[in-house]
């Protein structure tokens, strides 16, 4: 009897993985990295000049996911931050968006909600067991309810790189729609921490399974421990984001972070989103870029 059970359940298992593989297999597979690396270098070669303007440089400050994640965070340094760098901006440069939205850890998500005066400022809030991701589900959905309730618009998770890496695609998956259910109104960023996945293959199944389970954005990474974002890696994702939004009619963000630190830096993934993507993804809704002293250096090219 319990050989019996076993088998079924093999047999069980063995569907649910032929169901995950068959969706992946939907998708066009594609270049290997060293190819990529040179399709961008021509993009970079052909294009990066033209878009390095102030007016991508405003579009660009509009969509900055304005961000504090360090253990020596308190309410006062975020509030600081809060009025500082973002209440202060408000109607200093009418031409220029304020920040998309200001990204911080669920303790201090009510902090910015008493802070923030700025129109049009999103709060995002990362939760999951950020940023490792290894911790219980439970746990997971419950800070990511309680960050929501708190005032969250924006809920920033870690994909399961356990569950990915053991092929557990029916554990990885139910997993985020669980906190998807959880985030009720606020938008569900997965990030996939490329740096760790860091092959073509294993960037393009994250996204193609984060999409699948019903993440708003998808985005690069944490920027803590791994490698951030790569030009290759964004390639990626935004050639499964056309593919998806081809097929289903739903289009997917994208959130670069991860090492983004200059004007010039934000360009060259502009460049990419705006020539894979196209300019229906240029705007705050599906396009982000989550950075500490990006703001700063954009301001500055304001000024010269």
């Amino acid at each position: 009897m319990k050989e019996y059970e076993y088998e079924n359940e093999m047999e069980q298992s063995d569907l649910e993985s032929n169901k995950y593989m068959e969706t992946i297999s939907k998708f066009s597979s594609l270049p290997p990295y060293n190819d990529i690396t040179q399709i961008i270098k021509a993009l970079n070669e052909n294009k990066f000049k033209k878009n390095f303007t102030l007016e991508v440089l405003k579009f660009i400050h509009g969509c900055i996911d304005l961000t504090t994640l360090t253990s020596m965070d308190t309410k006062e340094s975020v509030w600081s931050i809060v009025d500082d760098i973002v209440n202060n901006y408000e109607g200093t440069h009418p031409d220029v968006p304020n920040v998309a939205s200001i990204c911080v850890f669920p303790l201090f998500v009510d902090t910015v909600k008493q802070a923030l005066t700025a129109k049009d400022v999103k709060i995002t809030s990362v939760a999951g067991g950020f940023p490792s991701s290894q911790t219980f589900v439970e746990v997971k959905v419950a800070e990511t309810a309680l960050a929501v309730m708190s005032g969250a618009d924006e809920i920033d998770i870690v994909l399961n790189l356990g569950y990915f890496l053991e092929e557990d695609y029916e554990a990885l998956t139910d997993e985020l729609s669980e906190i998807k259910d959880s985030c009720r109104d606020a938008k569900l960023k997965v990030i996939l921490e490329t740096g760790a996945l860091s092959t073509v293959e294993n960037i393009r199944k994250a996204t193609i399974l984060s999409i699948y389970s019903g993440a708003d954005f998808v985005k690069t990474s944490t920027g803590k421990g791994y490698p951030g974002a790569s030009p290759e890696a964004v390639y990626v994702m935004c050639k499964v984001i056309k593919e998806y939004a081809g097929m289903s009619g739903r289009k997917v963000g994208i959130k670069i972070a991860g090492g983004i630190k200059t004007a010039e830096d934000a360009v060259l993934y502009y460049t990419i989103v705006k020539e894979v993507l196209g300019k229906e993804w240029l705007n705050k809704e599906f396009f982000r870029i989550g950075a500490s002293s990006l703001v700063g250096d954009i301001e500055k090219r304001f000024e010269s």
